[in-house]
């Protein structure tokens, strides 16, 4: 499965096309390493998300066989850390 097809569908992300994007801007790495948005990723491997706000890093359990309730979406990842960054006023 893709990174960007994961993100999705894990709901991590709302969008592929925005999935997408965050790859392309180089804010999404897998196993330390930016992630192309076609990278197959496994159950085993780590994402790191660089948002806007915040930086995630999950680690991939399984991978969804079917669309999956929102429920069911939180059971494909493990968040291993969150961290908040500080706003700036400038």
């Amino acid at each position: 499965m893709r990174i960007d097809q994961f993100l999705s569908e894990s709901r991590f992300i709302k969008r592929r096309t925005q999935a997408k994007l965050a790859c392309d801007k180089g804010l999404v790495f897998l196993d330390g390493i930016k992630a192309k948005p076609g990278k197959e990723v496994k159950p085993g491997q780590r994402i790191i998300l660089n948002l806007a706000n915040k930086k995630i890093e999950l680690e991939i359990l399984k991978l969804p066989s079917k669309n999956l309730r929102k429920e069911e979406a939180k059971e494909l990842y493990r968040v291993i850390r969150e961290e908040r960054k500080e706003e700036s006023l400038f």
